[in-house]
């Protein structure tokens, strides 16, 4: 089991770079994936419009990412074969996805489920991104764990990641507003609860209490999966203090393109980077549309941004200085297809 600390709690403003502190350094585009999530493409029942794989896989394609998530269940063939072919045909390679599960709950067996999903991931080597479901929709709220589900929790999430495992892939558990493993105390006892690693979802973190970096720099070495979101702090602390629901801050622009809000994403590419991280790096700012945006709009935009900030090591893209705290109206037009 590890011995990692407990992550630090996430601070009202977190801290700039360091003095002195290196650049970032610009990441290849063979690393950089997409996430159906950032298009509005979502799991919960009435998200927001739904665009259509098709539209969302062209787009992915034409702004160079090299790979894709699989998004939810209905987006992709359940096929594998038809699946791959089809992203075969848009020229994207498949990461892995996003599998919600209820691990608490003693009377609920999560093998079959995951069995399930893993039907349609195919063959080995994908990443099964893991959260610890609550059992209801959305994610604005949850219940407390007692002790006996937390054992029940850790137990089923080693055994779930086992069984991905024997079937070729890895799996990571991602802490996520409004599942059971969300905040600092959370994400501790599943660092020293299980040897299951994680997927370092900066913005989820942020929100949840968790400081992104200093998990990224004192847990470098059970982080196999990384979701890059900038998040605007304010609005954090709003959903993190039961102020405004996350479905809320979600629609009102809580997901910023990269160096346009307040998460230090140069420092924790650097941090991961100098301590051998060589995964995904995948572009997820999660969105709720309201309408199917006009070609060349909407998602578009902020994904172009972010893999412009993250390709150039943090110089490049359209508000890609790192200058915290863009616009979030002009955010949410651009994603609708109004600006």
């Amino acid at each position: 089991m590890s011995t990692a600390a407990t992550p630090q709690p996430a601070t009202p403003e977190p801290a700039a770079p360091e003095d002195g502190a290196a650049e970032m350094p610009g990441i290849a585009a063979e690393r950089i994936a997409g996430a159906p999530i950032s298009w509005g493409v979502c799991e919960v029942p009435d998200w927001g419009h739904q665009l259509a794989a098709g539209r969302v896989l062209a787009e992915m394609r034409d702004l160079g990412l090299a790979a894709t998530e699989f998004g939810p269940d209905g987006f992709l063939p359940g096929d594998p074969a038809e699946r791959s072919g089809l992203l075969d045909a848009h020229g994207l390679r498949p990461v892995g996805g996003f599998v919600p599960l209820v691990l608490h709950d003693p009377d609920r067996d999560p093998l079959p489920e995951i069995a399930r999903a893993l039907d349609a991931f195919g063959d080995g080597g994908a990443t099964v991104v893991l959260a610890a479901a609550t059992g209801v929709d959305g994610y604005d709220g949850r219940p407390a764990l007692d002790a006996k589900g937390w054992d029940t929790l850790l137990r089923n999430l080693s055994k779930v990641a086992g069984h991905a495992l024997g079937r070729g892939h890895r799996a990571t558990l991602h802490p996520h507003v409004g599942t059971m493993v969300e905040g600092p105390e959370e994400v501790g006892r599943v660092l020293d609860g299980t040897d299951v690693p994680l997927c370092l979802d900066t913005g989820h973190l942020l929100i949840g209490g968790v400081d992104p970096l200093a998990l990224a720099r004192s847990a470098a070495d059970r982080i196999a999966h990384v979701h890059l979101k900038d998040v605007d702090a304010a609005l954090a602390g709003d959903v993190r203090g039961g102020r405004v629901p996350y479905t809320e801050a979600v629609r009102a622009g809580i997901y910023r393109p990269l160096g346009g809000g307040d998460i230090d994403i140069p420092g924790i590419v650097r941090a991961l980077e100098g301590a051998g991280y060589d995964g995904w790096y995948v572009m997820e700012q999660d969105t709720i549309l309201a309408a199917e945006p006009a070609r060349g709009t909407g998602p578009w935009d902020d994904v172009r941004e972010s893999i412009a900030f993250l390709v150039s090591g943090g110089d490049g893209g359209d508000g890609g200085d790192g200058g915290h705290g863009g616009d979030a109206a002009a955010s949410r037009a651009r994603k609708d297809g109004t600006a």
